[in-house]
């Protein structure tokens, strides 16, 4: 799984630095593309697989589900980690972004990780430290034990 936070820079090329226990996960081919809130997603190519599936599922005459396959589809890419352990982003996916290289931050979402700038990271992790909102948020999670 794809767990923790790091913070890697893109360099000149529009190469990103792949956190050393994420590149072992990838060995397998990887796709990366647009994500949801301003932020890149990169995924192995079995769970990018299970995505695609699930897109090609959807009913091509509901207006949203064509909206979600173009954004999706429109804007992945195959990726492999070079000998060094970086990715090359393509350009337009750096424009989405708005930078051409520097700092940006790797969070890892469990079947896929993140890609953010650090101004957009912190803008989240401001949104996971309230307390109230989190105790809402959890209150769906029922994480008593199981009755098994």
């Amino acid at each position: 799984m794809f767990l923790g936070q790091f913070q890697h820079n893109l360099d000149d090329k529009g190469r990103l630095m792949i956190p050393a226990r994420f590149r072992e996960l990838l060995e397998g081919g990887a796709f990366i593309t647009q994500g949801f809130d301003k932020c890149l997603m990169v995924m192995t190519e079995s769970y990018f697989k299970q995505v695609y599936e699930r897109i090609e599922s959807m009913n091509l005459a509901d207006p949203t589900a064509r909206l979600l396959r173009r954004l999706i589809l429109s804007n992945a890419y195959p990726v492999e980690v070079d000998k060094i352990g970086r990715i090359l982003m393509p350009q337009n996916l750096r424009a989405f972004l708005g930078i051409e290289n520097g700092e940006l931050v790797v969070a890892g979402q469990g079947e896929y990780f993140e890609v953010w700038t650090p101004a957009l990271w912190s803008e989240q992790m401001a949104q996971l430290q309230d307390v109230e909102a989190n105790n809402a948020r959890f209150s769906t999670l029922d994480l008593s034990k199981s009755k098994t």
